[in-house]
């Protein structure tokens, strides 16, 4: 992704849909600021569906997110719904950088297939985890249905 730093959604969503072609047969799966632009994503664009990793929906009082832009306005939680056929969400109560309750309000707004662990932190580096399986499951799950 370009503006990897920054993530700022001015980049990214734009990037998405141009560059990568991101269309109603798509599946995003995005990690923290990655789920956050695949929300904003949603509500302008038709997805196939969506997983979510480490997800939030404010700034966090963070400089560098609020930066980002994708948390300048309200969220139109109603159209990500409708936008695709279904949201898949993974979070952590010991992630170090997104309290659990930011996961749980995205939950309740968006109804996802909410998976809440104890022990995976961030997802990636922080846990020392490199491959997660259960998105393929799951993903492979779904488009079965």
């Amino acid at each position: 992704m370009p503006d990897n730093v920054l993530a700022r959604e001015s980049q990214w969503l734009p990037f998405l849909k141009d560059k990568l072609g991101t269309d109603e047969d798509t599946i995003l799966i995005g990690h923290s600021s990655g789920a956050v632009a695949a929300m904003r994503f949603a509500e302008n664009n038709k997805l196939y569906g969506s997983v979510l990793v480490g997800a939030c929906y404010t700034d966090l009082g963070d400089e560098d997110e609020k930066a980002s832009g994708y948390y300048s306005r309200p969220w139109q939680w109603d159209k990500i719904k409708a936008n695709q056929n279904w949201i898949i969400q993974f979070a952590s109560t010991d992630d170090p950088y997104i309290p659990i309750e930011e996961a749980r309000h995205i939950h309740k707004m968006l109804n996802t297939e909410y998976h809440e662990a104890s022990d995976e932190g961030h997802y990636g580096e922080d846990t020392g985890k490199t491959e997660f399986p259960e998105i393929v499951d799951i993903i492979s799950r779904k488009v079965q249905e």
